[in-house]
C-alpha cells in the first residue's frame, strides 16, 4: 500500500474530491440550483444557455481555487502549530530554551 505522500504525488490521492458537507441544508440548496438550471435551460436559447453555463464553469472554477488555497493554508498553519508543539515538547522535557 503507498503513503499517502506517495498517493498525493501520484494524483490518487484528491482530498478536494472528498469533502461533501452532510447538511442538509447544503442538499436543499444544490437540489434549487440544480431546478434553476433546468428552468434557465427551458427558457434560454441553446447558445444563450451555453454561454450561461460557461459562467457557471468559471464561477465553479474560482471556487474550486478558492478551496484550494484554504485547504493549502490550512495544512500550513497545522504543520506550523505541530512544529511549536515539538518545540515545547523540549523546552518542557529538557529545558531548552
Amino acid at each position: 500500500m503507498k503513503s499517502m505522500l506517495e498517493a498525493l504525488y501520484c494524483g490518487e490521492f484528491r482530498p478536494e474530491e472528498k469533502i461533501v458537507p452532510k447538511d442538509r441544508e447544503f442538499r436543499r440548496i444544490r437540489r434549487e440550483i440544480s431546478e434553476a438550471r433546468g428552468m434557465w435551460k427551458g427558457k434560454l436559447s441553446t447558445d444563450n444557455f451555453n454561454q450561461l453555463e460557461a459562467l457557471l464553469d468559471l464561477h465553479r472554477q474560482t471556487e474550486s481555487m478558492q478551496a484550494t488555497s484554504s485547504f493549502v493554508n490550512g495544512f500550513q498553519l497545522g504543520a506550523l502549530m505541530m512544529m511549536e508543539v515539538y518545540v515545547a515538547k523540549e523546552e518542557l522535557l529538557f529545558g531548552l530554551r
